[in-house]
Formats: C-alpha cells, structure tokens, sequence
C-alpha cells in the first residue's frame, strides 16, 4: 500500500486527507488481529440472524426476485449484508461516535474480499481501517446531529470506503477521492422511529454499498471532494450544527477505535443496556417478588437515551426494543433478556410494570455521555422499601468486554438463531482471519 501526502505547501491538509495519513501510518499488532476476527465474528453472525426475521425475510425475497446466475457485484451483496446485519439489534456500538461500525464495515469488507480472495490479515486490516474512519467522522459529528440523523447512516459510508480502499490498494489521494464522494452519500433519518418501520436496516445497507462503490469508482480515476468534511458545503455545515473537526484528527497515537468498540449482550437498542444490567442485578437482589409488590421504578440516564427510548407502551417486537420501560421491567421479570424477551406474549406480560417505569435525565450520566454510556435503576416497593444500582457503564463497553468465551457464546447464540447447521465451521473459519487464513464459505444465500 502506498503511503503518500496529497498536499503541497501552498495547499493545506484537508481533514479527510489527514484521516487517511493518520490510518495509512497506523501500525497492527497480532493482538489487533485477534480482537479484530473476533468482531468481524460478531458481524457475520449478525448477518446469517437476522435472516430470521420479518424484515430478513423481505429482504431476501427482494433478493431472490432479482438475483441472476452470476456472482452479484461486491456492492450489491455488500448492501443485502449490512441491512441483514443490523435487525436484531445485537451488533457492535461504538459509544462516543454511537455509531455501529461493524454493520457497515464487514459486509463491505467480506463481499469485496470473498470476490478477490483476499487473504485474512488484509481483510481485518481493511476492518480495522474502516472502524477508524467511520468512527472518527462519527465523534466529531457533535450530539445535534443525532436527533435527526442516523450515525450509522451518515458516518458509515465513510467506513465502509476506507475499508474498501485498502482491499483496492487504492493510494492517498484516490483514498481521498473514495471518502469524498462517499460522504456525499450520506443519508439516514430517525423519522421512522415513530412507526417501527424498517428504514434503519436499509441505513445499513446503504452505507455499506455507497463506500464500497465510492472506493471502487476511486480505482477508476473517479474524483471526490477532498474537503466534504469541513467545505463550506460539506458535511458538517449541512448537517451537524454543532460539529468538532478536531476529533477526526485527535489522539492519533491511541489504540485502534475496533478496541474502543462495545459488544452488546442483549438484542436491544444500546441506550437501553446500561439500565438492563442494573435492573439484573435487582432482580436478583429483589429474589422471588410479584411484580404488583412494586410502586415503581426509576431510571436515571442521559439525554440520547430519552431521545430514542422514551417509549412506555411498545405494540412490536421493534418498538420494544427501543423502550426503555419495556426492557427494564423484563430485566425485572424474566431471567434473560432474549431474543423471546420482546415477543408478543412477552410484551403482554410486562406492559403493566412497563408503564411504572419512569426515565429521567440526571447526572453524572448526562455528562458522562457520550464516553460513557450509564444508568441509575431504583425500584420501589408498595411498603416504602427501595433498592438501587448504578452502572458508570455497561457489560460489554471496554471498561466490562465480553472475554472470548462470551463472544464465541454470543456467535453460536445467532447462528442458531439463524438456523446455520455447522456453526463451528463459520466461527473457527472467521477467527482463522486472524492467523492469515481464508474467509470461510459462508453459504449465505
């Protein structure tokens, strides 16, 4: 890969040519290998889930009425792959971009590097690139631009560009082209919160496909803005009133963002996690109850939480996902907050507690976001008693990771979930990456 500057003296560094010296120059350790395969893991089984389910389904029929006898353009498949990715709401977070790289990024990478064979160490090189950028775009976005936009959405073709440049051998300046006009595909409403529909999987997909096809147009002599970053007519005028542009650049010598990225436990929207782990540790707390034993329930979080997950009666599966009161009272009621926790017999039986669960916005978590994502759950009893639990972050942040053994558990949770026969063979063949292996037929479809 060749690493060049794109500047002269009299023309200065753009921000997005600056995020490509700083990824280009970055070094990879083993390590960085290993805790790489162990997301793209997590992706992947991401992805053959959320086949099973209503909004999978639509999707793979839609693709199976427009498939043909040819192997599908990488940037095709890579848009079936990113919006399968992000249904159950149990792929990664990155907390201070909140975005969800690997939704974007591995599917960008796999459909590209299944078609040139590439091999293990450049594939989780090219996730690593592109976690960085789209999560470095994603934390100098400023907090204003996510009450409308979808991080994932916006930032996310930058990622799946930068990943998709390096599988290309693209150079400095060509990798610049790629994020131009990637980022001039950004797009990506919340508007679809208000009904449950199925927009923000399609946000995925989409991010995924308009990177991959940036970079690969790039390679063709394609140019790009090299300032759609910070230009009087890029990205943060328009839609980031409050942006930081010095945090695209920031902290250059610190771990790669992948290691700074949280996996999540429980098949929900992550706002909500940092309540349902203090709620767990109350209804262990609390032993055997009934439920009408409790008055109420409080939880202290931040503002994003509220903005997403203020939802205290949730008439789907989808909308009970983003409710806070909905997955605290399962928390309380039932001994795992699974995928059946969100059903329709499931949210039956807590919508009565749901309603007594009260959100509020409190420091320190108001402060804290968006570097840390934490709660305050207090239950109270109809005889007066009370017991809290606070969480400063959440099972799953770097601060409390998931070890091998859980991500392992949590992959062969979703593969069964998505019906794959031989799970073994996909997760040895994910985590061979790191050893420089082949990527693993996934037999998706």
């Amino acid at each position: 890969m060749a690493i060049t500057r794109t500047t002269s003296a009299d023309a200065p560094e753009s921000l997005t040519q600056g995020l490509v010296r700083l990824i280009h120059t970055k070094p990879v350790t083993q390590a960085d290998y290993d805790v790489a395969a162990l997301f793209t893991l997590d992706a992947v089984a991401n992805i053959l889930a959320g086949r099973n389910s209503t909004p999978g389904k639509v999707l793979l029929d839609w693709w199976q009425a427009r498939a043909s006898n040819e192997m599908p353009e990488p940037s095709r498949l890579a848009f079936l792959m990113g919006a399968l990715c992000h249904i159950l709401e149990t792929d990664d977070l990155h907390r201070e971009s909140v975005v969800h790289p690997g939704c974007v990024v591995v599917p960008a990478v796999w459909a590209l590097a299944n078609k040139m064979k590439t091999p293990g160490h450049d594939v989780l090189r090219a996730v690593l690139h592109g976690f960085e950028a789209t999560t470095r775009v994603g934390m100098a976005v400023g907090p204003a631009h996510y009450r409308i936009w979808h991080n994932t959405a916006t930032c996310g073709p930058y990622g799946s560009a930068m990943a998709a440049a390096w599988l290309l051998d693209l150079d400095a300046p060509q990798a610049v082209h790629a994020l131009g006009n990637a980022g001039s595909q950004s797009s990506g409403l919340w508007q679809f919160l208000e009904t449950g529909a199925m927009t923000k999987h399609l946000h995925a997909g989409h991010a995924a496909e308009a990177g991959l096809k940036a970079a690969d147009l790039a390679a063709f002599g394609f140019t790009g803005p090299a300032k759609i970053l910070e230009g009087e007519k890029g990205f943060f005028k328009a839609a980031c009133p409050d942006a930081r542009p010095e945090m695209v650049l920031a902290t250059p010598d610190a771990p790669w963002q992948l290691r700074r990225t949280s996996i999540k436990p429980w098949p929900s929207c992550r706002h909500t996690h940092p309540a349902i782990d203090a709620a767990e540790e109350l209804r262990v707390a609390l032993g055997k109850f009934n439920e009408r034993e409790i008055h109420s329930v409080e939880v202290g979080t931040y503002q994003a939480a509220l903005d997403v997950c203020d939802r205290p009666v949730s008439d789907s599966e989808y909308e009970a996902k983003f409710s806070l009161q909905h997955t605290v009272a399962a928390a309380l009621l039932f001994p795992h907050v699974d995928f059946a926790a969100f059903n329709e017999e499931s949210r039956a039986k807590a919508a009565s507690l749901a309603l007594r669960v009260k959100p509020m916005v409190e420091e320190p978590y108001k402060s804290a976001y968006p570097v840390n994502w934490g709660a305050r759950a207090r239950v109270i009893l109809n005889d007066g008693s009370e017991f809290e639990t606070r969480r400063e972050n959440a099972k799953g942040d770097p601060e409390a990771p998931l070890n091998h053994a859980d991500m392992v558990a949590k992959a062969e949770m979703l593969l069964a979930h998505g019906g794959v026969r031989n799970p073994k063979s996909v997760i040895d063949g994910v985590l061979g990456l790191a050893k420089n292996g082949a990527l693993p037929d996934l037999s998706l479809l």
